[in-house]
């Protein structure tokens, strides 16, 4: 029998560099395809809803898991905290991942508008002020639809009237509070005092005129339309009805009684 020859010391180190070779291509590839999962999963947005409220998830930097959403910039943080979902159904959006925050922000938005505009057409302060929260959390996402934005823009301007009547208050505030301050600087012996009476007894009257004026401009004239036109309009009596013209062919003395002119004041003689 023929014995099989044995194998040279360069073949056996060819075949364990071979070897050793794939192992290491396997492992790159493995390692590869982990990054790559990794990188995918940190930029993968996820919802959840935990304790009633739509909680923002981001994967990690890992194949996979996840953790809140937190973003770097201070200013973004109010526009992902959680939401409150108050009945809202949001099945769909637990099912869906989003790969880039664009389609987060879109996503949002509809929710957001959706708890917004019913607060806006209650015409309640404290009401609206919660739909006031709501539209200026969705002014932050940055990755809405242009009508989106459009939407988003009608629904400021439908508030529009109650920023502007909460500013009024504002300053009716600060006035009252500048004028009570000035008061109590006025009548103490402090080196300011003499300054605070001086200040106090020139813009005192106006200041007060304009406090007034914004009191009746909150209180009063943004009070229900209803109870505006009662005080408004003064009634009136309605008018006499008007006598109707005498017909024609009328028996005499039904109708009015013609003036007799006077032979002596016409200055004529008979």
């Amino acid at each position: 029998m023929n014995e099989t020859p044995r194998q040279g010391f360069g073949y056996r180190a060819r075949r364990t560099f071979t070897r050793l070779l794939v192992f290491l291509l396997i492992l790159g590839l493995g390692g590869a395809v982990v990054f790559l999962l990794s990188q995918l999963n940190a930029r993968t947005f996820t919802l959840t809803a935990v304790d009633g409220q739509l909680v923002v998830m981001k994967g990690r930097t890992a194949p996979a898991g996840a953790l809140p959403y937190r973003p770097g910039d201070p200013r973004l943080a109010d526009a992902y905290a959680p939401i409150p979902l108050e009945g809202q159904d949001v099945t769909l959006l637990l099912m869906q991942k989003f790969t880039e925050r664009d389609e987060l922000d879109r996503a949002l938005f509809p929710l957001l508008e959706s708890l917004a505009r019913p607060r806006i057409a209650s015409e309640e302060a404290p009401r609206v002020e919660q739909g006031l929260y709501y539209l200026r959390r969705a002014q932050k996402l940055g990755g809405i639809t242009e009508e989106q934005r459009l939407t988003l823009q009608k629904l400021l301007t439908e508030v529009a009237y109650f920023q502007a009547r909460q500013k009024l208050e504002d300053a009716r505030r600060l006035i009252s509070d500048a004028l009570a301050q000035l008061k109590v600087a006025a009548e103490s012996e402090s080196r300011h005092a003499r300054s605070a009476h001086q200040m106090l007894s020139t813009v005192g009257p106006p200041a007060r005129d304009m406090e007034e004026a914004l009191r009746r401009a909150v209180h009063t004239l943004s009070g229900p339309r209803s109870t505006q036109g009662e005080e408004a309009a003064p009634q009136q009596t309605p008018p006499p009805a008007p006598t109707p013209p005498p017909t024609e062919g009328a028996p005499q003395g039904t109708g009015p009684t013609p003036p007799v002119e006077n032979d002596a004041d016409s200055g004529t003689t008979p």
